[in-house]
This record gives C-alpha cells, structure tokens and sequence, in this order.
C-alpha cells in the first residue's frame, strides 16, 4: 500500500512540474501527452482522477474550461516534495530537450531548444545595448534570438504583463543534433570557464548535472558570479560554460556535424579536446574525447551584471528555427 501511494505521489508531482511550466491552463488531453516525456502513461481519464485530488489538497485550481493552473501551494509543493526525486532533475531536462530536438541544418528547419528571459519592457532597448557585443564576441550558442511582447508566446511560456520576452539558443541543440547523427554525447556539468587573454584558462566553479535539480547557468547568474562583460573588453573574465564528452571514435563525425552546424548561425564550441587527455584541467575518461561548449545565456548574465534584472528560465523550451531572428537586426 505504501508503495501504491508512493507512486501516486510521483504521478501527481509530474503533473504539477507540466503547470508549474506553462503559465496557461492545461487540461487533461495535453497533461497525459507530456506526461510521456516524464516515463508517465496515464489516460485522460486518470489525469482527471489525479487532478481532481490535487484540487482537492489546494495544489491545483480549475479556471472555466480552459484547464488547471499551479497554485501557490502547488509550487511550494513541487519544491518541498520528494527530493530525493529532484537530484539530476537537470540532466534529466538535458535528455528529454536533446530528444525534441529535431533541427535539420541542411534545409535548416526543425525545433531546437531555447532558454527564455523575461525583461522589463522599458528597458529593453539598453538591454540590447548590452547584449550586442557579447553576441558580436561569440559568446553564445548562436546570434540568432526570438523576442516577444507581451502577451505574445515563446514556446510554451506567455510573456507576462510589462515584459519583452527573449529566447536564446540553448548549447543542448548540439546534444540533439548530435544524437540524431547517432553520436552520444555525455553532459557532465555546467561552469565558470575563466578566460585569460580571449582563451578558455580553467573551471573556476562547476555544477555537475547529475546532482542538481535546477540549471546551473541559472545559479551562477543568480548568485552574480559571472564577468562576461570584462572577458569581452578586457579578455579576462569568467562566463558561463558547459563540459560534456563524446567517444573518441565520434571525433571526426561530430566536427563535420558542428562546421554544418555553423552554417545555420549555431555554434557553440569553445574547445574539442584530444583522446583521453584533460580539458581546461579537467580530467577526460579512457578512449573519450572532452568538449567545452559556451553557454547560452552568457548575454543575458551580461544584462545582470549590468543591474538589469531578468526572469530567467534556462534550458526550458523548444521553439521553430524559422521563429528565430539575428540579433543585429533588433
């Protein structure tokens, strides 16, 4: 019987986690269809049932007939509960994102994963202002950006009242890209990469995946750790990284991939390591090869360090590439 609850317990929790990102009410035929990327089959059916429960406990509210929406409660309950079920809820993110992506770069059309940003609407102007040269420096996945009014939706998250809504190519669509040419990559952790004079130095600070339950870009920009702007006018600085690892024997095919890549305004690499030897200090595994991929939200950290506050939801949707514009044209 404990076991039976346990597991109710875990199907209502994956629910919560599907309203709790989306600002939109869902109903039961859209909760059962994401369930399945959480490893949850559930029929509409009993989504209703498990729904009617969360009401029940104050966790969810029905609104008209659109659905339900996260309550107060409900977000404080996907934080205090089951913990032990949250540890590599970031690599678990990292997975399921690299799966949607299906981004063809040769007709260079498909969906790829994004991090969203809202900023206040008023200042957005300077935060372009802001953001242009670390684009201009390749510090980032790709110069290519969405950007929303009020209103308006980035994948799945509505632009709240006020905001302009920004979505930065995420460095997982290389993780897609990739396993869709049947190359595995390994993502181990997300970092400070120090720069000395332009050039990857070492890891000043890391997250592995594996033992976090929220983005570690998200950490480092909240906790004001990041000097992307002194890395681009003065080459010294620390920005936001990630270090992931592929077969050694993938080498080759995994470069012709990413100079395809490259041609569809989406890069990313920082560094490619050789077989088995350390990256940036960091110690690579027998017959694999190490990579530092830049990360994506280092504009926006840039936009932070500067006073300008932001809501930040790394790693967290996909949107069509065709949605997507280059930056210099903002």
């Amino acid at each position: 019987m404990a076991f039976d609850t346990l597991d109710v317990e875990r199907k209502v929790l994956s629910i919560l986690r599907i309203l709790g990102e989306n600002q939109d009410p869902l109903g039961a035929r859209i909760i059962a269809h994401r369930l399945k990327d959480y490893g949850v089959e559930l029929g509409e059916r009993a989504v209703r049932y498990h729904l009617k429960m969360a009401d029940e406990r104050g966790l969810t509210q029905l609104i008209g007939r659109n659905g339900r929406i996260l309550t107060e409660k409900g977000r404080d309950e996907i934080k205090r509960a089951l913990v032990k079920d949250k540890v590599g809820f970031a690599i678990s993110k990292i997975e399921l994102l690299a799966f949607r992506t299906d981004f063809d770069y040769e007709n260079k059309c498909g969906v790829i994963p994004v991090n969203v940003s809202f900023f206040p609407d008023k200042k957005f102007s300077r935060v372009l202002q802001i953001m242009k040269p670390i684009f201009a420096q390749g510090l980032c996945v790709s110069d290519l950006v969405m950007v929303a009014p009020e209103g308006e939706k980035i994948g799945e998250f509505t632009v709240p009242k006020a905001k302009i809504g920004l979505g930065t190519v995420c460095s997982i669509t290389i993780n897609g890209v990739l396993l869709k040419a049947g190359i595995p990559m390994d993502s181990r952790f997300g970092g400070l990469l120090q720069l000395k004079d332009g050039k990857p130095l070492r890891f000043a600070e890391l997250i592995h995946y594996n033992g976090s339950s929220l983005d570690p870009s998200e950490i480092f920009i909240r906790a004001k750790m990041t000097s992307v702007k002194s890395a681009v006018e003065a080459g010294d600085g620390q920005i936001l990284a990630n270090f992931r690892e592929i077969p050694s024997l993938c080498r080759q095919s995994a470069e012709q991939v990413i100079a395809k890549l490259q041609q569809a305004h989406i890069g990313g690499l920082l560094v490619m390591g050789n077989t088995s030897e350390p990256v940036c200090e960091i110690p690579i595994d027998l017959n694999r090869v190490g990579m530092i991929l830049v990360g994506g939200m280092n504009p926006v950290a840039a936009v932070e360090e500067a006073g300008i506050e932001a809501e930040n939801h790394a790693m967290s949707t996909i949107i069509d590439y065709k949605e997507l514009v280059n930056i210099e044209d903002l």
